[in-house]
């Protein structure tokens, strides 16, 4: 079971991403002492969407399709309407999404980047929640939609919106403590 202190995470994301959701895992993390890296679908920094306009540019250090999912403890998905609506037509991005769940590391997915879990099968069977005009989305993938801050269904997590944040990265930093989790592949 690696310490968060050892791991590294990956936050995938692309322009448009709701600007807390990323950057308040990213620095409580990074707090924690975990290694981040963000990566981007061109490898390009991103900026985000900060409730109702333009937000900060992030900085970011891979392209999705060159990451190896092998070299990380988990993936992190920040929501907003804009990025993961683009990402969940992304085929790099998907598979990238896929390998992370496949190899038993933590996924976790806020707002509406359970979207993503959609697209990729992984929401199917799973007791989940997400931003709630994204629960029809969930329950038609086969997922069980729950109003609650934070779930975590064998090394999957999910968060409604901004508000859940703390309880967000404390649920991500307990499942990469807990190691690996065996499941079927997506």
């Amino acid at each position: 079971m690696p310490k968060i202190t050892e791991a590294r995470i990956l936050i995938m994301a692309t322009d448009g991403f709701e600007q807390a959701e990323l950057t308040v895992p990213r620095d409580k993390l990074i707090e924690a002492g975990a290694q981040i890296d963000i990566a981007s679908l061109d490898g390009e920094d991103i900026r985000g969407w900060d409730e109702t306009d333009w937000g900060e540019t992030v900085s970011v250090q891979r392209k999705i399709s060159d990451v190896d999912a092998s070299n990380y403890d988990a993936i992190v998905l920040p929501g907003g309407q804009i990025n993961p609506d683009l990402l969940r037509v992304e085929k790099s991005a998907l598979d990238l999404l896929r390998n992370f769940y496949d190899q038993g590391k933590v996924v976790a997915a806020v707002c509406h980047a359970p979207w993503l879990l959609i697209e990729t099968g992984i929401a199917k069977g799973r007791k989940m929640t997400s931003y709630h005009s994204v629960r029809t989305d969930v329950e038609n993938a086969g997922g069980e939609w729950v109003n609650e801050s934070v779930v975590s269904d064998n090394g999957v997590v999910t968060s409604r919106n901004p508000k859940d944040l703390d309880d967000f990265v404390a649920k991500i930093i307990e499942e990469v403590q807990e190691g690996r989790h065996m499941r079927d592949a997506a």
